[in-house]
């Protein structure tokens, strides 16, 4: 089977084309050459930018191929999911994209949420954007029959991508964290820490999708593969601590509504992707479906991951970023003259 990837080098692209290649499929990569990656000698890359919409029809059009991959890398474009409809609508036999488990409303009704839960309504917030292509890949499903396997991924993390996915209260892919636990430094956990958070190591996702392609069973179906475990943002830090050697973490646990305020738009993923609350998946249906498992534990992921962000030298020096240092100095004078206001009263 000749399949298309849309993207490919990505933290869950990288192991999708890794393990397609495995399976024996035949694959194509789409992608701008941004990310830097080893890609399997074997597969055939061309450059482009899929938001170039007409020259990515034009090519799409030009190619051979059975299946289509779409990791969906400017995260929730509809006019990208348009173009793709134009592009192999009665062409394909089979379209996996690649949505996200953050198109679900927030608090949950009840957990663990099945693929039935309660979404947000189409809009420009990530998982907003990601509910309009939803809506609009299965319309097409319904309407034309276009064969259509949607995958909601919550956080995954691995070897690959950008800062291999190891993200904190701070900033979403900032793996220069893991310089500050090494170096004894304190960590900012938003909230009171308590929030629960899957990460979910990217061969286990990539299996689902390549589980997927080619699956009729899957065609017009959507299915969960987030972590089907979930721990505290505290003991995620405490874990990461541990796996590198770090001595027992500092945790400076700051409002989220108060880091949602000052926090700098690269940095800001309180809002976006609803840390505050907590996040219980029912991974049932990918596991019965799709083989789904969870079979790197967290403690193996992160050291791989840490082991290849080292190699490749993606750990910062977190001395050059001063941000964090000032949220904790700030956050503590405003504890101490909050405490001695009251002091000061009933003295």
């Amino acid at each position: 089977m000749d399949v298309l990837v849309i993207g490919g080098t990505g933290t869950i692209g990288a192991g999708v084309t890794e393990q397609l290649v495995a399976e024996g499929y035949d694959v194509t990569l789409y992608n701008r050459g941004r990310t830097a990656a080893t890609v399997p000698a074997d597969v055939e890359v061309l450059r482009g930018d899929r938001t170039d919409h007409g020259t990515f029809e034009a090519r799409a059009r030009g190619l051979d191929v059975d299946a289509v991959v779409d990791l969906d890398v400017s995260y929730g474009s509809l006019a990208d999911v348009e173009s793709s409809l134009r592009a192999f609508e009665g062409r394909v036999d089979h379209y996996v994209f690649c949505s996200t488990v953050t198109v679900y409303r927030q608090p949950a009704e009840s957990v663990p949420m099945t693929e039935g839960a309660s979404r947000k309504p189409p809009g420009e917030s990530y998982g907003g954007r990601k509910v309009a292509c939803e809506d609009r890949l299965l319309e097409a499903h319904g309407r034309e029959g276009f064969p259509v396997t949607i995958l909601r991924p919550g956080h995954t993390y691995g070897e690959g991508g950008v800062g291999g996915g190891l993200s904190y209260s701070l900033g979403f892919w900032e793996p220069y964290f893991v310089d500050r636990l090494r170096k004894g430094e304190p960590i900012v956990v938003h909230g009171d820490g308590t929030a629960r958070w899957g990460f979910c190591h990217r061969d286990d996702v990539a299996h689902a999708f390549v589980a997927a392609v080619g699956n009729e069973r899957a065609v017009g179906e959507t299915y969960h593969v987030p972590s089907p475990e979930s721990l505290t943002w505290d003991a995620y830090v405490r874990t990461v601590a541990d796996v590198v050697g770090a001595p027992e973490p500092t945790l400076v646990h700051v409002p989220s509504r108060l880091l949602r305020d000052v926090l700098p738009d690269e940095r800001n993923q309180l809002a976006e992707l609803d840390w505050d609350h907590s996040w219980v998946f029912d991974t049932s249906k990918a596991e019965s479906e799709l083989g789904f498992e969870s079979s790197v534990p967290l403690r193996e992921g992160v050291a791989r991951t840490v082991d290849w962000l080292d190699e490749h030298d993606r750990i910062g020096d977190s001395e050059r970023e001063p941000l964090d240092d000032r949220i904790v100095d700030a956050w503590r004078s405003a504890e101490t003259e909050f405490v001695s206001a009251f002091e000061r009263h009933e003295g």
